[in-house]
């Protein structure tokens, strides 16, 4: 052990792993209360799984015990918690309802809950072999709680409402195959790793942090999926964007490279010329990684 430096009891290397078999109960408690009909319990159990996995991996990082068990440990209990229980929980309450339309509807029900939980576990694993890799700012693809909260919360919704299953099914469905995609997609997410900046919080910061629980003690399903919808939709905005800024970038480096006056394109041709001798732009919409959970925390 360095000088001066403090020796950790043993106890608080399972404080980390301890949130974590929260966050796992919570989901595997969501199964359940879905099986028995409890839709909306089942809902509020991945949103408290999502609060303990915002957890672990801080603490982890403030204790240092980050280890390669708890990143392993981390991602199974995600895909339980995050891919598995909220696709559970839409089948249960809306998607099995597909089979009293037509044998093709139903068939579409399960295969859509089960996307959602393959793209979960595509994504951990796409994470775990890329985590060195990392962007701290952006994740790449909608993180697997986002996506499972945003799901939980429109079926938190719907039933606070008293609205059936039945009557949302096909909306359920498309939002549960979209959800899915997106985890596993190259839409970049920001990650609000990074923001905050410095050590003194904005006092903005603070007033936006309060106001977002004073609504969430009010009506808490409307808010998580209003968040939740925002949330999806900034991250294709941000993309989209992104890739608009890069061709433009681009362009204008063919421009200069050809003596064209500013504000005038480079012919196609000479465009696809000068992409093939330039090397890659370090700046473009590929050239992020997948989500960061901090230096040396491997936690998805």
């Amino acid at each position: 052990m360095e000088p001066g430096e403090k020796k950790i009891h043993k106890g608080v290397y399972l404080l980390p792993n301890a949130l974590t078999t929260g966050a796992l109960f919570a989901g595997f408690y969501s199964i359940i209360a879905g099986i028995n009909g409890h839709f909306a319990v089942g809902a509020v159990a991945v949103v408290v799984a999502g609060v303990l996995d915002g957890l672990d991996g801080r603490v982890a990082r403030l204790t240092h015990t980050q280890s390669e068990f708890g990143v392993q440990y981390d991602s199974l209990s995600d895909l339980i918690s995050f891919g598995l229980a909220p696709a559970l929980l839409a089948f249960n309450w809306s998607l099995a309802s597909l089979r009293e339309i037509s044998p093709l509807a139903g068939k579409l029900g399960w295969l859509a809950a089960f996307l959602f939980v393959a793209c979960a576990a595509l994504r951990l694993a796409r994470f775990n072999v890329q985590v060195e890799k990392s962007d701290k700012t952006y994740f790449q693809g909608l993180a697997s709680p986002a996506a499972a909260g945003t799901l939980v919360a429109t079926i938190w919704f719907f039933t606070d409402q008293g609205v059936a299953g039945e009557t949302v099914r096909w909306l359920l469905w498309a939002e549960t195959v979209a959800l899915g995609l997106l985890m596993f997609s190259r839409v970049r997410y920001f990650s609000f790793k990074t923001w905050p900046r410095g050590d003194r919080i904005p006092v903005g910061f603070l007033m936006l942090v309060v106001l977002v629980f004073v609504l969430l003690a009010i009506d808490p399903p409307t808010v998580l999926m209003i968040l939740g919808v925002g949330y999806v939709t900034s991250g294709l905005v941000v993309t989209i964007l992104g890739r608009q800024q890069w061709k433009s970038r681009r362009e204008r480096r063919a421009a200069q490279r050809h003596g064209l006056p500013p504000g005038e394109s480079a012919k196609p041709g000479a465009e696809m010329r000068e992409a093939e001798t330039q090397p890659a732009d370090t700046h473009g919409p590929e050239a992020h990684g997948p989500e960061a959970h901090g230096p040396g925390d491997g936690r998805p």
